[in-house]
């Protein structure tokens, strides 16, 4: 790694743990929960592969699935997407995104609403800001 790779890496880590801090708290706390599952760095963030099916991301903490399949490396851009919110939103991110996301995730009102009208999981404001974040800072590293 070079000069220029850790000057990043290390602003990355240090807005998370400081600007985002209460979010990556609570992803630490996660993690300590998943410490025996596989983990790995992905562009600066701690990624944990869990067994299950979703995904989160919780400041410097990225969660999803531990498959090797398409769908989850889209996921894993996506995720990473949150995270960059987080360095943009820092204490407010919980209720600018991880709130609306999650009940937009796991709420059986929105699931049912996204299923009867063939709404994609993308058109909500979050998740559709992570998708570009995702692409634009996983290109861009």
């Amino acid at each position: 790694m070079g000069m220029k790779e850790f000057v990043k890496r290390a602003l990355y880590v240090g807005m998370q743990c400081t600007w985002g801090g209460l979010q990556t708290f609570l992803g630490l706390l996660l993690f300590l929960y998943y410490k025996n599952a596989p983990h790995e760095i992905y562009h600066g963030a701690v990624y944990t592969k869990w067994k299950l099916k979703g995904g989160i991301s919780l400041g410097l903490f990225i969660f999803g699935p531990d498959r090797d399949e398409e769908w989850c490396r889209q996921m894993a851009i996506h995720e990473y997407g949150h995270t960059w919110q987080s360095l943009m939103l820092g204490p407010g991110y919980l209720a600018v995104v991880g709130l609306p996301s999650f009940l937009w995730s796991r709420s059986g009102r929105c699931i049912a609403l996204r299923k009867e009208k063939k709404i994609p999981y993308s058109a909500f404001y979050t998740e559709r800001w992570a998708d570009s974040l995702g692409a634009k800072m996983t290109a861009f590293l």
